[in-house]
């Protein structure tokens, strides 16, 4: 027997709640399928409990430093491993219970468990039960990529989501990728108290930003005891439990890495792999992404892709933006596209980064005349304040239209300190703007008015 819906949402992550009430409220009836936990990545194994997490490994490490401000510690500072898990997952529950209790009890919404598959352009299977309905939404998410390394197929290893599990610190943690995951992970750990070295094959960390964010990050990193291996051309890796090894060739170095523990942090793939595709018409990638349209509709009418599996976005914030698209124009008339955002995300690494819109290196290719403007935390008030002065903030401008192109700030409260530079951007504003706010004393962000007033070609 087929049961028979308005709208039907595969996935509970950050687009799916949002969307399952919004439509439920406009009277839709409304079935929502989750196989595993409700909320996704973001409320299970992302955002939500990382942060948790990283905020642990910071008051581990201020409490190092307690001497650096006067403030005497007797004894060495250690770490619970098994409190810092359990505080993580306290704060995950509530987020996931908040979730459940919203789905549960929005009328004309019903949270159905269980693993969904098309079975034809508008008919889903999810366990024992088979629903249809005109419009479907697909907002399954993603999960770690496991590179294909030799000897990974008889080694252990962990990923983001195994790393989270464990109650005893690693003595020594081997981290493979050197981007926001294995970054993130590897500073919490260290400062935890194991050892720790990255190992990315590309030339620096973080690639994908400028040579002097990367470099800042790198020197934080190293600065704090993590041995970081770059241009690690071809990794062979081995082991047992509690004993594993990686071989890199790398231009310095021991030529082999012996740890108690591996994490594989090379990035993600879409959990479109086993949810029937074929038999629906749905085309993916090369890379199983669902293609989508600037309205995230795919290629079968009446379905449409929101999340980390459309390939538009691997964040939360780009998540909700789908549910927000989706909705207005489904429900307000609107005509919102996925092109109206700018690429905006934080890296949650101490000091933190916040960047918005292109870099350097990627305005420099469009070979338009632009204007830089640069100051290292050193030089703002409220980071030596703080004896947090390692990083650096940049805004990049268009020198014709005067509109600001791209920002990051590397430093205390970046992630937060970035938005001013967003949000003038949406405006489209000229970065005079900017320039002419008068902004609170003493914050990092009183420092970004400074710095569009000191503007130089970009050479």
């Amino acid at each position: 027997m087929t049961t028979t819906h308005d709208a039907i949402i595969i996935g509970t992550g950050q687009a799916g709640p949002s969307l399952a009430k919004r439509l439920a409220d406009a009277g839709r009836r409304v079935a929502i399928i989750e196989r595993q936990l409700v909320g996704g990545t973001c409320v299970n194994t992302g955002c939500i409990p990382t942060k948790a997490m990283v905020a642990s490994a910071y008051a581990a490490r201020m409490a190092r430093r307690a001497a650096d401000f006067g403030v005497r510690i007797e004894g060495a500072v250690s770490v619970d491993l098994a409190q810092v898990k359990a505080r993580k997952d306290a704060i995950s529950a509530r987020s996931r219970i908040g979730l459940e209790k919203m789905l549960t009890t929005t009328p004309r919404c019903e949270l159905i468990r269980g693993h969904a598959r098309f079975r034809a352009p508008h008919e889903v299977a999810a366990g024992d039960r088979v629903l249809s309905a005109p419009e479907i939404f697909v907002n399954v998410g993603g999960r770690a990529r496991v590179p294909s390394l030799r000897g990974i197929e008889t080694t252990p290893f962990l990923t983001n989501t195994s790393l989270l599990g464990l109650e005893t610190l690693p003595e020594h943690l081997v981290v493979i990728g050197g981007s926001y995951i294995g970054l993130e992970f590897g500073q919490m750990f260290r400062r935890f108290g194991s050892r720790v070295t990255i190992v990315e094959m590309g030339s620096a960390v973080i690639g994908r930003e400028d040579a002097d964010i990367s470099q800042a990050i790198h020197e934080v990193l190293t600065g704090e005891g993590i041995d970081v291996r770059l241009n690690a051309e071809c990794v062979v890796v081995s082991g047992i439990p509690g004993n594993v090894t990686a071989t890199v060739e790398c231009a310095d170095g021991a030529p082999t890495i012996t740890g108690t523990h591996l994490l594989l942090a090379t990035g993600r793939r879409p959990n479109t792999d086993d949810l029937g595709l074929d038999a629906a018409g749905i085309r993916t990638d090369d890379h199983g992404y669902i293609e989508v349209d600037d309205q995230l509709r795919a290629s079968v009418d009446g379905v449409w892709a929101l999340g980390d599996c459309n390939g538009k976005g691997a964040f939360t914030h780009t998540s909700y933006n789908d549910y927000e698209i989706v909705a207005a124009n489904l429900l307000d008339g609107g005509s919102r596209r996925v092109t109206d955002r700018i690429l905006a995300y934080g890296l949650y690494v101490d000091p933190p980064l916040g960047r918005a819109g292109l870099t350097e290196a990627e305005v420099r290719k469009r070979g338009r005349p632009a204007l830089v403007g640069k100051r290292p935390m050193t030089r703002v008030g409220r980071a030596v304040e703080k004896g947090e002065a390692n990083g650096l903030m940049k805004i990049v401008v268009d020198q014709e239209s005067r509109e600001i192109l791209g920002a990051a700030v590397l430093g205390p409260g970046g992630d937060e300190a970035i938005h001013c530079v967003l949000d003038t951007m949406y405006a489209k504003a000229p970065y005079d703007l900017l320039q002419r706010a008068v902004h609170i004393h003493p914050t990092v962000a009183e420092l970004l008015p400074t710095i569009t007033g000191e503007l130089a070609p970009l050479t």
